[in-house]
C-alpha cells in the first residue's frame, strides 16, 4: 500500500499556510507564527503607528482579525453609524465590535481564496481602513480626551506635535 494522503482540508490548510508565509516574507512585513496555522502580522502605518493583524488558518477557512481602536469614550451612535456606512464600501473585511465595544476589522475567507495577490489585497484593505480611518475615529470618539490632553500639554510646556492632526479640535484651546 502507498502512503496515506492527509485529508483535503489539511492539505488546503498547509498550502494556505505556505502561501501566507511566502507572501509575508516577500512583502518584508514583520510577523510571527505563535502556533501552527496562526500568523500575527504588524502592518506599519502613518496615522496609527502599527496595526496588528491576526490570520488563523482553519480546516476550511482563513480568519482575519485586526484591532483598530478601543471603545469610543463618547459619540457612540455617530461612530457606529460611520463604521456601518463604511462597511458597504470595504473589500473582504468589515468593521465589528467585540464584547467591550472595541473596534476591529474582521473577515473570513475560503482557503481556496488564499493567494499571494488576494492576501496582499486583503492586508492592504486592513491597513487602509485601520490606519486611514484612525484619526477620524479618534476625532469622533475621543474629542474630549484629545482636548484635555492638548490643554494639559500646553499648560506644562510639553510638545503637542503628535496632536497636530487634531488641530481642528484644539484650535480654541490654544487661544484660551
Amino acid at each position: 500500500m502507498g502512503e496515506e494522503q492527509p485529508p483535503a482540508g489539511e492539505r488546503q490548510a498547509a498550502t494556505a499556510g505556505a502561501v501566507i508565509e511566502r507572501t509575508l516574507k516577500d512583502a518584508g512585513l514583520e510577523w510571527e507564527s505563535p502556533a501552527a496555522g496562526t500568523y500575527v502580522v504588524k502592518l506599519p502605518g502613518t496615522r496609527k503607528l502599527a496595526t496588528t493583524c491576526s490570520l488563523v488558518v482553519g480546516r476550511h477557512s482563513l480568519s482575519l482579525n485586526a484591532f483598530v481602536v478601543r471603545r469610543p469614550d463618547e459619540n457612540h451612535e455617530a461612530v457606529h453609524r460611520w463604521l456601518l456606512e463604511r462597511n458597504t464600501r470595504l473589500y473582504g473585511v468589515s468593521y465589528a465590535l467585540d464584547a467591550l465595544g472595541d473596534v476591529y476589522l474582521v473577515g473570513k475567507f475560503p482557503l481556496a481564496a488564499v493567494t499571494p495577490d488576494e492576501l496582499d489585497r486583503l492586508l492592504g484593505t486592513v491597513l487602509e481602513n485601520a490606519d486611514g480611518s484612525f484619526n477620524t475615529l479618534l476625532e469622533m470618539g475621543f474629542a474630549s480626551a484629545i482636548r484635555k490632553e492638548y490643554a494639559w500639554r500646553v499648560a506644562r510646556g510639553e510638545s503637542t506635535r503628535n496632536l497636530a492632526a487634531f488641530e481642528r479640535l484644539t484650535r480654541g484651546d490654544a487661544d484660551a
